[in-house]
């Protein structure tokens, strides 16, 4: 191994033990101001872990203290930066309970926010931190309507409105993709139905999505597919309503590259409803 090499990996060794015996002693230390120094260095230095574990403590002890409000919210910040969001999100909640007029308490409301932001998981999965995370950034613009980072609050809010929105889509098209197969329909039903009013609920919820031709072909089709499976004595009405809803896709989307599909509809449900209606 070159010389120079081994030289600095000794060095790094020798560094590193020298440090962590530092905290160490730091941390066992019952001198709290030390502490309270110690972590501000830790935190100043992206040693967040190290700075959270020490904080813990000092929150504790400087509770009374001119000290208190900035560690308690430091220690908020180093679970942020060490990417523990659960536990940032609680504290960030603490400050700004203890501290509502505190001088952290506007970025510790948009903190709440952004550690449930973080939190977060793929629109597939359940969105109650989606939905708790909207509701913390709006709580953060009706008490700082003029706040700081009120755009970037507002732009939060619209892309987890957007997560909420595809969980919706893709709950819809599961619907549809399951056709009729009953196992899941356990409380009667089809699963057309089903697909049908989660995307027309959708729509409702989320009037101005980007999203809404999605439901709007998924409400057509299933209507369609709705009228084929019937039974006798509800085809005719049910092959109408496909009718109707391919018209009003048409109406609302004339651009479509699914205009031809609704058109195909429209033409095989005339077929159906001419022959009935003799």
């Amino acid at each position: 191994m070159n010389k120079n090499i081994l030289f600095s990996a000794i060095m790094a060794v020798v560094l590193f033990s020298g440090c962590a015996h530092e905290f160490n002693q730091v941390y066992k230390s019952t001198d709290y101001l030390y502490k309270y120094e110690f972590a501000k260095e830790c935190f100043a230095n992206g040693k967040y872990m190290q700075a959270g574990t020490l904080l813990q403590d000092v929150v504790t002890m400087q509770k009374g203290t001119n000290r208190a409000e900035e560690s308690l919210y430091m220690l908020a910040m180093s679970e942020f930066c060490d990417k523990d969001y659960e536990s940032a999100a609680l504290t960030f909640k603490k400050y700004f309970k203890t501290y509502p007029k505190g001088i952290y308490a506007e970025m510790a409301a948009f903190h709440i926010g952004e550690s449930l932001y973080m939190s977060t998981p793929e629109p597939r999965l359940d969105q109650t931190e989606t939905v708790n995370a909207i509701a913390a950034y709006q709580d953060y613009l009706d008490i700082f309507p003029d706040a700081k980072l009120k755009g970037k609050a507002q732009e939060r809010i619209y892309e987890l409105q957007d997560k909420l929105v595809k969980k919706e889509l893709y709950s819809a098209q599961l619907y549809y993709n399951l056709g009729t197969y009953f196992g899941n329909c356990t409380s009667g039903g089809s699963n057309y139905e089903a697909c049908i009013v989660t995307a027309q609920n959708a729509i409702k919820d989320f009037p101005y999505t980007n999203m809404r031709e999605d439901f709007a072909l998924l409400i057509m089709k299933s209507k369609y597919e709705l009228a084929q499976q019937s039974v006798e004595e509800k085809k005719l009405e049910r092959y109408r309503d496909a009718e109707d809803e391919c018209y009003g896709f048409i109406n609302e989307y004339p651009e479509s590259k699914n205009k031809a599909l609704a058109e195909k509809y429209i033409n095989s449900c005339k077929k159906v409803t001419k022959g009935m209606d003799i």
